[in-house]
This record gives C-alpha cells, structure tokens and sequence, in this order.
C-alpha cells in the first residue's frame, strides 16, 4: 500500500485535493460512477490539464447547473445520504467525520447547536462532491499515510455568505486547531474550510517531507492564478522511511552554549525534564574561535518540540536549535519496591522480548531513605539491588 506526502505550500482545498488524486490515476469515470448514489442531481464533473506558473496539473470542477434548485442543508441529512449510498467504509467513515468537523465549526462560529448549522458554502453541492471524491479517490489509490505540510492559509480578506471576514475565516481557523500552518502576504485565501477538514481527518500527521520513495507526483490546481506563484497542490504517492520493528521515534535537540554560566545550565536542565523531556545532558566541546562550551541534547516526544524550543529560547542565551528524528529501542520498563533496612525503596524493571534483564533501584528513592536513617546512599542502593535480585518484592506488592 502506497504513502502520500501533501505539499501544501500553496494551500489546499477540495477541488485541489481531488484533481491532485486524479492526477495520480484515479479514473474520473469511476469516481463519477461511485458518487451517484448521493441522489443529488445538477452536477457534471470535469477535468481538465491545464498550467499554472509553467507546472501543468490537473484542475477539477464541478459544473452545477443554475436551473436546478440546491437547498441550504444540515449536517445529518448529508450524513444519512452518505451512509445510503453504498461506498465503501473507509469512505463513508472519512466523508461523514469530516462533515462532523465542518459542522462542529460552524456551530462553534455562529453559537447555535450543530443540528440548526445552514451549510452555505460548506454545504453546497460542489463541497459534497469534493469531500466524499476526495475520501473515495483515497481509497481507491490504497493510500496507507497520509502525512500532510504545514497549511500556507494566505492572508488578507475573502467574501463569505456573512460579508467580508480575514483569512483565514473564522471557520476555517477553527478547523486549522492543531494543525501546523501560517499565513503571509499572499491577498488570498489559500486554505478552504473544506480544504481543512479534509486534510485534519485524512493525516496521519503535518510536518516536513519525510524520507520516502517517491513513485509519482500528483498535481492538483487551484482555480485562481495566484502572484509569482503557482496555485498548485503536490501529491507524492511512494513509500515512507518504516519505522524499525520494536522501535519508537525521538526528538532530538541539540544548541551549543559558550556564553551562559553553567549553573543556570543545570537549572534549565531541571526545568526541561520538569516540562516532559526524556533526557537532558551536556558535552563539553570547543566551540567557534576556540571557546570552551557545552553542547546541550535533549530528548523528547515530537509534540514537546514547540514547548521545548520555547523554554531553550526564553531560558538560555542560544540563537538556534538543531532538530532531528531518530529511531530507538527502549526497554519495557515497570516499577515495584522492595524492603531494605533503612525503609522502601522503588526498583525500575526493564524487560526485553518478555524476559527481565535490567533491575535499577532509583537512586533518588535511595537518597532520601538514606538521607532520612543516616546511612550511606550506596549501601541503600546495594542492599535495594540484591534484594530485587532475589524477588524480594514488598509484601503489598507479591
């Protein structure tokens, strides 16, 4: 099964979506046949080749004719005319939950309940058709990920159903809530409500292109031709770097200081591993033009990135950061305690493939007992392993 990487540079909506899938193959033919079933009626689809900034690319319409009557509809008539119409379950699935966000937001927006939303433009035929399109064409290229850019929404005004509001719309910076994207000086709007709820239920996740294969790039065009750039949406359909068997991603983040005391270092390690870092440590290297420095790494979940760079930026004297993914085996890990002279003391157990093979007692557990009888804090530590290592688990905890 296939992958699919998303340059969004120059934003995203349905009809975009769509043509950059058609682009890849999907059958317009077939894409038409499976959207009949919805019942609705004054629609032709068409595609055409066309060029935008010398990229040619694929745009999609959606011809409506204005003789036919298109009513204002709620969110659950759409969803019940999905569920009637046959399609395959992924499909029906990701149509109707993205209909679910475009509903939700436009609640939140105009503080009614989600069964009293109007779809005006959301809702209109054409967005029907590009929703449930591109979920189908999806399926029908067996994408597995889907992993998205960070969303250009352009910037200045755009003219709604209810005047004229900034970009993005209220609606749409609803549905951008946890998806990485940014504006500019572009006068337009690049990112579509429709666009936004599409890419928020299809991604795995946003970010730069990963390492992949790429087999073929789809091209998916915007109707409007945008200043010096082209208004175009790349689909990269390949295969993704996989991830080791048995192994989990890591962020790493790397800054050389040789201009801050080293107290205030070792606070702002603290404070790291307070906020969720996995691991905070120092290298002592030669910095540039010869200057003694430390190299700080720190280790953490991608979604502690931002909090991370925030506190590196507002609690040392660095520049920049360095970022990089790696991959990494880690030991099972539980916790029991054991019983020594001096009091309790916590065991860190680290299993692999089912089997123990690490017992660590934790040494701050071993200092404050130490600390609180007057003992040693390696003879607690000695006495709390060699108990660990006969099994000698708390009563509570046999």
């Amino acid at each position: 099964m296939p992958d699919l990487y998303l340059d969004c540079s120059s934003g995203v909506s349905g009809d975009m979506l769509v043509g950059a899938l058609l682009d890849l193959g999907v059958s317009l033919d077939e894409l038409d046949a499976a959207l009949q079933p919805l019942g609705l009626e004054g629609f032709q689809l068409r595609a055409e080749q066309v060029t935008k900034r010398g990229v040619r690319a694929t745009q999609f319409h959606v011809d409506v004719d204005p003789t036919v009557r298109q009513p204002h509809r709620h969110l659950k008539p759409i969803i019940e005319s999905i569920a009637r119409a046959g399609l395959p379950d992924p499909v029906a699935r990701g149509a109707a939950a993205t209909f679910q966000r475009l509903g939700e937001a436009e609640a939140a927006v105009h503080g009614v309940p989600i069964e009293k939303v109007h779809f005006h433009e959301v809702g209109a035929i054409d967005s029907i058709v590009d929703i449930v399109g591109a979920h189908f064409a999806a399926h029908r290229l067996g994408i597995n990920r889907i992993i998205v850019s960070p969303l250009h929404v352009g910037g200045g005004t755009v003219k709604c159903a209810h005047g004229i509001m900034p970009v993005p719309a209220p609606a749409t910076a609803l549905l951008l809530r946890n998806i990485p994207s940014y504006g500019s000086d572009v006068d337009a709007e690049l990112v579509t409500p429709t666009g936004a709820a599409l890419v928020g239920c299809l991604a795995e996740s946003f970010g730069p292109m990963p390492l992949m294969q790429t087999e073929s790039i789809g091209h998916g065009s915007g109707t409007r031709d945008l200043e010096g750039r082209a208004n175009v949406l790349r689909a990269f359909l390949g295969a993704f770097e996989r991830r080791i068997p048995g192994s989990d991603p890591v962020t790493v983040i790397e800054t050389t200081l040789d201009d801050m005391n080293p107290e205030l270092i070792a606070a702002l390690a603290a404070d790291l591993i307070q906020a969720g870092a996995r691991d905070v440590f120092t290298t002592p290297v030669i910095g540039k033009k010869g200057r003694n420095a430390l190299l700080v790494t720190l280790l953490c979940d991608e979604s502690l990135v931002h909090a991370m760079a925030d506190m590196l930026f507002r609690q040392s004297t660095t520049f920049g950061l360095r970022m990089r993914t790696e991959q990494r085996y880690c030991l099972d890990r539980t916790w029991r305690s054991v019983t020594t002279p001096w009091g309790p003391v916590t065991i860190k157990i680290g299993a692999w493939q089912g089997q123990t093979i690490r017992l660590a007692p934790e040494f701050e557990d071993c200092r404050r007992v130490a600390d609180a009888a007057g003992a040693s804090p390696l003879d607690v530590y000695n006495a709390a392993q060699a108990a660990a290592a006969r099994g000698e688990w708390s009563t509570e905890e046999a």
